[in-house]
């Protein structure tokens, strides 16, 4: 059959619809848990089958109209057909799912989750682009889910609306240049008084290509920096000097950042996160606190202002190196900062080896296993885990539990992504 109908039984976590065919799934692009739908296959395995609605027969009380007219296109979002509380529902249910399979533990208490503003939040942020030239055009936006591909986007939603709504100014500038197969990708940074867009061209550009991005800056109010080699190279263009960064109300913090550091993407939602932080971690004022992977001090600041002291750990240079500048911008005398990459062992070195009352963890996506072989240390009786990957939270939560003798005490999850698949969560471990 060439559209075959299903019926939809449960979701994925990465938005997909889940379907049983002569006993084999289908998972199915589009589609809502309880919708009958004809189906056209993308791809056949040998275990599973790929497919994507091709009419939907009966629709889910749950559906709503996606707002962006390039959703099941662009690779960006996966869940604008669901409400955002109805999102928040299915990502905390893979947060168990994760818990319960591969960490074999669950909290004594699930947080209530956090959410903050469901549209234009991203404040960070690498658009794709190329010259196409049967569309005599410069292709920008994100890839699609078969990521060879650019999704030829004219609008984004979930992109600070200083840059989403100029998706289509972007790539008429870019299409003017002589430099037009030259531009590989823009990349977004946003503090809280000036968006950066930083232009990645892969050979020198022309004076009048210089001149060209400077007046789109300037007509726009959008700082514009230009990258011809590798992260070192980046440069101001307009204005000549840029200063980028964001102000944690919650410690009264200013975090001052390079375009292309590391930050989280939404704004609103690292405010609460580093309250719900600030209040899992009860930091007290004769507490020492180590904060491993602290970028550039997000969390180890805030902590600092309640705290007697605390020591933030990262493997980038660079980070550690802002970290510590913005401790001295913010007249912040009782943090100190070590560069170290955290996926190796470091249990003979100083800081490993000093006493902590209380850890907090905010890995990348593989998580903080390696970590976990020599820390925490006997006096560490509070651990407070930020992850953005839930099996890795999950398989660290089983080694907290059954090697160390923690307890996963609570744990929730963060929308910092909306109507993405990816899950932002924050667990707490006490011995």
């Amino acid at each position: 059959m060439h559209n075959p109908e299903v019926e939809i039984e449960s979701l994925t976590h990465d938005g997909r619809g889940v379907a049983r065919l002569d006993g084999k799934t289908v998972f199915v692009a589009g589609a809502l848990p309880g919708e009958r739908a004809l189906i056209r296959y993308i791809k056949r395995h040998r275990n599973y089958d790929e497919a994507r609605v091709e009419e939907l027969l009966s629709r889910s009380v749950d559906r709503v109209e996606p707002r962006c007219p390039h959703f099941g296109v662009c690779g960006g979002c996966a869940f604008q057909h669901l409400p955002a509380g109805r999102q928040i529902e299915v990502k905390q249910n893979v947060l168990a799912e994760n818990f319960e399979r591969i960490g074999k533990v669950s909290p004594e208490r699930w947080l209530p989750p956090l959410g903050d503003e469901e549209w234009g939040y991203r404040r960070k942020g690498r658009l794709s682009v190329k010259w196409v030239e049967q569309k005599n055009k410069a292709v920008v936006g994100f890839r699609e889910d078969n990521p060879r591909f650019i999704a030829d986007l004219s609008v984004c939603h979930t992109l600070l609306p200083e840059v989403g709504r100029r998706i289509d100014a972007l790539s008429e500038l870019i299409g003017s240049l002589e430099a037009r197969r030259e531009i590989a990708q823009i990349e977004i940074a946003a503090g809280d008084d000036t968006v950066a867009l930083v232009f990645r061209h892969l050979l020198p550009l022309v004076e009048a290509d210089r001149e060209k991005l400077k007046a789109f800056g300037v007509q726009h109010d959008l700082a514009i920096l230009l990258q011809p080699k590798g992260p070192d190279s980046v440069h101001p263009l307009w204005p000549e000097t840029l200063d980028l960064y964001f102000r944690i109300v919650e410690a009264d913090v200013d975090l001052a950042f390079k375009p292309l550091d590391f930050i989280q993407v939404n704004a609103g939602m690292n405010q609460r996160m580093i309250r719900r932080t600030l209040d899992l971690l009860d930091v007290q004022a004769d507490d020492v606190v180590l904060d491993l992977f602290c970028g550039l001090g997000n969390f180890t600041l805030p902590i600092a202002r309640h705290a007697a002291a605390v020591v933030g750990v990262e493997g980038d240079e660079g980070l550690v190196a802002r970290a510590a500048a913005n401790a001295e911008r913010n007249d912040i005398d009782n943090a100190r900062f070590h560069a170290a990459d955290l996926l190796l062992n470091h249990a003979s070195t100083a800081w490993a080896r000093a006493g902590y009352g209380k850890m907090l963890l905010d890995p990348p996506r593989s998580g903080a296993a390696a970590v976990l072989d020599y820390l925490p240390r006997k006096g560490t009786d509070r651990i407070v885990y930020v992850s953005c990957h839930p099996g890795s939270l999950a398989r660290d939560a089983g080694i907290l539990v059954n090697r160390h003798g923690f307890r996963l005490a609570e744990a929730g999850v963060m929308d910092m992504f909306p109507h993405t698949a990816l899950v932002e969560s924050i667990a707490l471990f006490i011995r």
